[in-house]
């Protein structure tokens, strides 16, 4: 693993430089790892490959390793860290809170104001070990990494949207149709990774019928998803974001 520690060996130096050039590939791969999970989906899709379940778990579970590693890579300081830990916590309690009502989490819509205000990456992070955390009370399974990768997934498009202004007007108010709009979108990004991986890894025979069948079953829980995180975007985007930026202008926490 990448590492800037000089203890580690006798030439600080080279090891600095060496940690400086594994961060910078775990950069380059930021992009394409998030990319490879739909990708493989959509080849296993088309080649009907068998056994499908296993080998794209086994790709999820390699890009959730990359992405915590380019993220460990970046050595964030305790203050940096503390501030994801938190709203993951806040997530993962928030979904153990709503538990008796299906797909009614604040979990997408935290993990978009993490984005918004810490960053794409730590948007990421707060989603993955909201889901993580949080499947310690709802039961740990192969569906785990699949929910931390969607979660993640949505936190980051967040911290895209929010970078690229998608959220914000001239004037500094903020952009609330936008950011309703995705937030309810978030729950039909959610649902689609999924529903996706549910379908080519466990309809069999996989066709038309079954999967249009196992789509139709899910959209209701996905739409109230959406709905939810829209409904809790309304709410806590505004007064978080605010209390948050002013954390991150105090301390420096975005670079």
């Amino acid at each position: 693993m990448c590492t800037t520690d000089p203890n580690a060996s006798g030439a600080g130096g080279a090891v600095r430089l060496r940690a400086r050039l594994c961060r910078g590939f775990l950069d380059a791969l930021e992009v394409p790892l998030l990319l490879a999970v739909p990708l493989v989906m959509t080849a296993m899709l088309l080649l009907g490959v068998p056994n499908a379940a296993g080998f794209m778990l086994l790709v999820v579970a390699l890009v959730l390793l990359l992405f915590f590693a380019g993220y460990e890579a970046g050595r964030p300081a305790l203050r940096q860290i503390m501030p994801t830990l938190v709203l993951a916590s806040i997530a993962a309690a928030g979904r153990i809170l709503f538990a008796s009502v299906p797909d009614l989490k604040p979990v997408s819509a935290i993990a978009i104001i993490a984005g918004a205000t810490l960053g794409r990456r730590n948007g990421f992070m707060v989603g993955a070990l909201a889901a993580l955390t949080s499947n310690f009370f709802f039961g740990q399974g192969m569906w785990t990494p699949w929910q931390m990768y969607a979660w993640g997934l949505v936190g980051y498009l967040g911290g895209v949207l929010a970078d690229a202004g998608a959220f914000a007007r001239r004037d500094g108010s903020v952009h609330l149709s936008a950011l309703l709009v995705f937030g309810s979108a978030s729950g039909l990004i959610f649902g689609a990774i999924i529903n996706a991986y549910d379908i080519i890894g466990f309809v069999q025979p996989l066709t038309a019928a079954g999967a249009v069948a196992r789509l139709a079953s899910a959209l209701p829980f996905d739409v109230l998803h959406g709905v939810a995180t829209s409904a809790f975007l309304a709410v806590l985007y505004v007064p978080w974001t605010r209390r948050i930026a002013r954390v991150v202008r105090k301390y420096g926490l975005r670079s």
